[in-house]
Order: structure tokens, then C-alpha cells, then sequence
């Protein structure tokens, strides 16, 4: 058989056709797979610390004012940093994010801006308590251990309230 004759019946062969396209396919269909999920992972804990300052401002901003005083620490930081991670004032349990190990990583600040006249529970006051709940947690990848790297990658959350004083 000649090799013009050769490269014709092999041009006609599709038998192998469909794995051979497969084969060409499949890494990009995991790495999309994989990217898929490492990106669902990431908005899922961001949502997650989101959540958490929330929560972490508005039990704070349900403080007394001598709690929580005017450029001041507050005396409720480490009860906020448990509620920030745990969900509770006591910081037992299991953390909103399993490597969510260090509780400094939250921060708790108290500013008083001075708009003008209050009325209602800041009335006759100067400035009013403002609680500032943020968190930087450094993401953890779920393909860590296969080589993927996050270092430097952090999910932070920010939310502030007035404090009412009640």
C-alpha cells in the first residue's frame, strides 16, 4: 500500500475521534472546575467575615457609653472579637472560619464625629460614639496542600453603628 493510500485510510479512520478530543479537553475542564470552586469558596468565607462584623458592630453598638468611650478602648473588646468569631460573648465553639485562628486579626475602634445638634437618647451630648468592627483574615485555599498559593490573599470585613447607650 502506498503511503498516499496510507494517509487516506488513517484521514477516514474516526474511531478514536472522541477520545483524542477528550484527552485535549480535560484539563481545561478541571482547572475551570477547580477554579469554580476555589472562587465559591472565597465568596462563601467573605461572606461569612461580612456577617461576623456586622454582628461584631451591632452588639457593640448596643453598649453603654462609658462601654464604649469616645476615642477610647472599649471595655467590651474581647466579648466583640468572641461574637466577631465564635458568634458569642463566651468564644466557645467552633470559629465562623476554621483557620480563622488569630483574634487580632479583628479590630475594634470608636470614633466621635461632631455633626451638629442631637436629639432623642444623644441629646445634650457633643459627638456621638461611632463603633468601627473590621477583620482581615488571611484565605486559606482549598487546594493549598496541590501547590496553589493564597499568600497574601485576605478577606476583609468592615461595618460601623452609632452606639445608643442603652
Amino acid at each position: 500500500m502506498s503511503v498516499a493510500r496510507t494517509l487516506q485510510v488513517l484521514r477516514a479512520n474516526r474511531s478514536g475521534a472522541a477520545a483524542a478530543e477528550m484527552a485535549l479537553v480535560t484539563p481545561l475542564l478541571m482547572a475551570l472546575l477547580f477554579a469554580t470552586m476555589e472562587g465559591s469558596r472565597y465568596f462563601l468565607d467573605e461572606h461569612v467575615v461580612l456577617k461576623a462584623v456586622r454582628d461584631g458592630a451591632r452588639f457593640a453598638s448596643r453598649q453603654t457609653f462609658s462601654a464604649m468611650p469616645c476615642g477610647g478602648t472599649s471595655t467590651k473588646l474581647g466579648e466583640i472579637r468572641n461574637i466577631v468569631r465564635y458568634g458569642n460573648t463566651a468564644g466557645t465553639g467552633t470559629v465562623r472560619l476554621p483557620y480563622w485562628t488569630d483574634p487580632n486579626t479583628i479590630s475594634v475602634t470608636i470614633s466621635c464625629p461632631a455633626i451638629g445638634a442631637y436629639s432623642g437618647i444623644y441629646k445634650g451630648m457633643a459627638s456621638v460614639p461611632m463603633v468601627t468592627v473590621a477583620a482581615t483574615v488571611p484565605y486559606a485555599s482549598l487546594f493549598g496542600t496541590l501547590g496553589f498559593n493564597t499568600a497574601g490573599l485576605n478577606i476583609v470585613g468592615q461595618s460601623q453603628s452609632s452606639v445608643a447607650g442603652i
